[in-house]
């Protein structure tokens, strides 16, 4: 397996010598590189604002939001429109940046490419869909409308795992709306965020309507959920980061949408088709090398079939290669070495608390580990944390109550599976599993025209589908009399 990593070409013109925010002055900014997470190599230098700055960042997109909100629905779905096009046709170039600054295989980054431009796509139509409503007036006198409005200047939050994807998730629905945003990428991940912004402006964007800022993230944050301007903050990330920015968000009254952390089960009842729910086993657990906030963390499967199910898991698990995304693989390498300290900590916690690896992983490089399968009990740590890894956590479970037991038993709800042949049996299971949404048979649930979004302590509000462009809008009543 070859260490080296290919320059980056066809994304270089994407971000060359251009700073991260929109803001003009903002060249003069201190920069750092970014690094490609297989071996550490420099790909480029991202621009770092400085935390003092952030007021007139802030006060840009409070004066673009004045401008943006009284464009039209259709201007707006044109805007968007052209955005998606300039996407599609940077998309070697895009899926190139994503796979070296991420590390994702490059057929993966291609995936989320596609993913990414299809919130912009799917929001450029659902702008011209804000209805309103109206209503009967108390008297024959008085006439009674609610509009949709824009909630004004909106801030994103977001991670690495999908630097373009969870981006376009918040962005497009805003500028759908009506609104502006200040966009803080993960620190991991700023040229991904870079490009976006960078396309927004080439696509013949409005000035000040998407901007990007990357530096400290307590200082940028702090300077977005303090400011009265910002009206709205979107997160996504781990549980107890959202569980903050929440806390800090309540002081100025934002609205907030947060999708944070997930445990998912998959389960695997008595009558499963067994080679549909390996396939499906693989695909949710090991996409990204097991680092989204969907994946299997726990199979829980029945006992008739458990033996089984371990074995076709197993034998599917050794035929994944692992190595730089570049060389596009089944497994790419881990984001930092944090993830990877953290996994290889989960795996030997399991080993010191009986768990029974049927497949244990091997370390390839500095980041990349090949997958693990180890059957544990349901105390385990291993069970009870988001792993973030490649490693399948296989849990027993002796009927489909207890598979349900052990799928609630922890307090967080984002996703779930359910594989089963009896639609009636499943269909109950499905129902019963406290999380915000379900895959049955099937291992990819996300979609862009469908609510996304947990229960529990795995977050508030939803994005995607329609659902997602009402979290950009309030309801405004008007009370007309004299008629």
């Amino acid at each position: 397996m070859s260490l080296e990593t290919p320059p980056l070409l066809l994304g270089r013109d994407l971000i060359e010598n251009v700073a991260v925010s929109n803001r003009v002055n903002s060249c003069g900014w201190d920069k750092e590189p970014s690094r490609n997470p297989f071996d550490d190599s420099e790909i480029a230098l991202a621009s770092v604002i400085d935390a003092g700055e952030m007021a007139a960042v802030i006060n840009e997109a409070r004066l673009a939001f004045h401008k943006w909100r009284e464009t039209s629905a259709s201007e707006r779905s044109a805007a968007l429109h052209r955005f998606h096009e300039e996407l599609i046709r940077n998309r070697d170039g895009l899926a190139e940046l994503v796979t070296l600054e991420q590390g994702k295989p490059i057929t993966e980054a291609y995936g989320e490419v596609d993913y990414a431009a299809a919130y912009v796509s799917w929001y450029a139509e659902e702008a011209k869909r804000a209805y309103g409503e109206t209503i009967p007036g108390a008297n024959k006198s008085s006439r009674i409308v609610v509009s949709p409005m824009p909630v004004g200047v909106c801030a994103a939050i977001t991670p690495w795992n999908f630097p373009l994807a969870m981006i376009t998730r918040k962005l497009a629905p805003a500028i759908a709306a009506g609104c502006t945003m200040i966009i803080k990428p993960a620190p991991q991940t700023p040229l991904c965020a870079i490009a976006l912004g960078n396309l927004w402006r080439k696509s013949g964007g409005a000035d000040g309507v998407v901007q990007v800022v990357h530096g400290d993230a307590q200082a940028i944050g702090d300077a977005l959920l303090s400011s009265p301007i910002v009206q709205k903050l979107s997160f996504t990330g781990s549980t107890p980061v959202g569980r903050l920015l929440y806390e800090k968000a309540a002081k100025t009254i934002k609205r907030v949408s947060l999708e944070l952390g997930g445990n998912a089960p998959f389960v695997v009842l008595a009558d499963a088709n067994l080679e549909a729910a390996v396939q499906g086993a693989i695909l949710a657990k090991y996409r990204n090398a097991g680092q989204t906030c969907v994946c299997v963390n726990r199979f829980v499967v029945e006992d008739s079939v458990f033996e089984e199910f371990r074995d076709r898991l197993v034998d599917a698990s050794k035929s994944l290669l692992a190595g730089s995304g570049m060389d596009d693989p089944d497994i790419g390498p881990l984001i930092d070495d944090a993830a990877v300290a953290k996994v290889k900590s989960l795996i030997e916690d399991a080993k010191n608390n009986g768990g029974k690896f049927a497949l244990e992983s091997e370390v390839l490089g500095n980041r990349v580990l090949t997958p693990s399968v180890v059957e544990v009990t349901p105390t385990s740590r291993i069970a009870l944390e988001e792993v973030f890894g490649p490693v399948a956590t296989l849990l027993r479970a002796h009927d489909q109550d207890h598979a349900i037991e052990l799928s609630n038993s922890v307090d967080v709800g984002l996703a779930g599976y359910v594989f089963g042949e009896n639609l009636n049996a499943t269909w109950r299971v499905a129902e019963r599993l406290e999380v915000g949404m379900v895959g049955i048979n099937t291992g990819a649930i996300s979609n862009a025209a469908a609510p996304f979004g947990g229960v529990k302590q795995s977050g508030l509000g939803r994005e995607g589908g329609r659902q997602g462009l009402q979290e950009y809008l309030d309801d405004k009543y008007f009370c007309i009399g004299g008629f």
